[in-house]
């Protein structure tokens, strides 16, 4: 078969030029998305009068046979298959004949290309969606099961306040679940149709692109046809959407990376997410949380490649615009991945919360100590330069806070008295932070109730 664009060419293509050329290696993998816009084309195209009732079912007929060939894996390129759209029209012509070279009126692959991506995107879109709601699951199912275990939190990771282990689980659920949010948000953007813009000036043929648009699940058809063969801002989105997720899947993994060290001993990854050491037979690597670390640049490099492409183009299309697929593959390839490993890890990995207790120590409340005389009546300015000289005083003398005397603590300021032995609790420290967001059981609990809900909302079914 001849290449759709070679009437005015009669010399032969180099062949370094062809294969440089070609896209099917790669942009095979949106057929089914290529298949059904074909189909809808045809419907839209019968409905304007160019195609007969006969020519467009025997036009469908023949598309639904080579789809069934991508899906069984029998489907043969050749060599001047130049990228999806030709390789199917050139099969649909060996199943229906010469009708096949109907499909094609008044399109381009200007606008085909731009229809099968956002067809393509939208179906990964939902798949990604349903990995994130696992992931958040994943969490809130271990917030719930693990809610009175306490370890210390930390600010430029230096330990600072005792925290819930279900509150730094659900401080990564949120952030997921405002991925999860951006992703919907960005999904009804890209909804629109590019379907029926021809080449850059519009269709010819007065086709109804209302009722393409109805017919392949889009909000409506995108309202100027030179945007609508140009526009990748949803390939831009997508790919900037899986780099921040991407940076959140990464704080997560070095969160547990460093917890599952031996200086911490927090927590132990799974050995089905970990791997060993080819030399030193006692290590156990966390590979699969440094693996999503680690792929987050190569995600975030494909985004800044291809903001380098986009930023120099005229309008409308050109041959620049074909390096948008194999960013936007990657990045949803590897999200997914990682998405899932990261589910994996979190819900096997055990805990140690005897280790966790353990580390707390006595300097943690010093806060609390400044809270304390809070309540006295003291301003917090002067409370907390007495609870600074309250951690001076017991690191001069070697001892923990709560080894300070009521005597001690009076010599710094009058308003102690013996209720001060109380600051030194940690599980009362925890559920002081009671405002909304905070750390105590029952704003834990209402997080977990709130996010149990959505879970259940978007997966419907309903949380063990």
């Amino acid at each position: 078969m001849a290449s759709l664009w070679g009437g005015r060419f009669t010399g032969k293509n180099d062949s370094l030029m062809q294969s440089f050329n070609e896209s099917l290696r790669f942009d095979r993998r949106m057929w089914k998305a290529d298949i059904v816009g074909s189909q809808a084309y045809a419907a839209a195209l019968a409905q304007a009068g160019i195609l007969t009732t006969a020519e467009r079912d025997t036009l469908v007929s023949g598309l639904d046979k080579v789809g069934e060939e991508w899906e069984s894996g029998k489907f043969v390129a050749l060599p001047t298959d130049e990228d999806i759209h030709t390789a199917n029209e050139r099969r649909l012509g060996d199943f229906v004949g010469a009708v096949a070279g109907k499909l094609h009126t008044g399109r381009s692959r200007n606008d085909q290309v731009a229809t099968d991506m956002r067809l393509w995107l939208r179906e990964e879109a939902e798949n990604l969606k349903r990995f994130l709601v696992e992931l958040i699951g994943a969490a809130v199912v271990r917030a719930e099961r693990e809610i009175d275990v306490i370890m210390p939190g930390y600010t430029h990771l230096q330990r600072a306040q005792p925290i819930r282990w279900s509150h730094l689980l659900l401080s990564w659920a949120w952030s997921w679940h405002a991925d999860a949010e951006r992703l919907q948000q960005l999904t009804q953007r890209m909804n629109q149709l590019p379907l029926g813009s021809g080449a850059l000036a519009g269709n010819p043929f007065n086709v109804d692109r209302a009722f393409l648009a109805e017919k392949l699940g889009f909000e409506s058809p995108m309202p100027n046809s030179l945007y609508g063969v140009s526009d990748r801002d949803f390939v831009a989105e997508i790919l900037f959407w899986c780099s921040l997720t991407m940076v959140h899947l990464s704080k997560f993994s070095e969160d547990l990376i460093i917890y599952s060290s031996a200086e911490f001993g927090f927590v132990q990854l799974a050995d089905a997410y970990s791997t060993g050491s080819s030399l030193m037979p006692q290590k156990k690597n966390p590979d699969s949380l440094e693996l999503i670390r680690g792929k987050t640049g190569r995600v975030f490099g494909g985004m800044a490649g291809f903001m380098m492409t986009l930023k120099g183009l005229p309008s409308t299309y050109n041959k620049d615009l074909q390096e948008d697929k194999e960013p936007m593959f990657d990045a949803v390839d590897t999200i997914s991945a990682c998405l899932q490993i990261a589910a994996g890890t979190l819900s096997t990995l055990t805990i140690n919360s005897d280790k966790m207790k353990a580390s707390l120590s006595n300097d943690m409340l010093a806060t609390d100590l400044a809270e304390y005389l809070v309540r006295k009546g003291v301003p917090f300015r002067e409370t907390h330069h007495v609870a600074g000289r309250a951690v001076q005083m017991a690191e001069s003398r070697g001892v923990q806070m709560s080894e300070l005397s009521l005597a001690d603590l009076q010599t710094l300021h009058p308003s102690f008295s013996s209720d001060a032995a109380e600051i030194w609790d940690y599980e009362k420290s925890i559920d002081q932070r009671c405002a909304t967001g905070g750390t105590s059981r029952a704003t834990v609990t209402e997080q977990i109730r709130v996010l149990k809900a959505w879970v259940e909302a978007e997966s419907g079914g309903v949380m063990a």
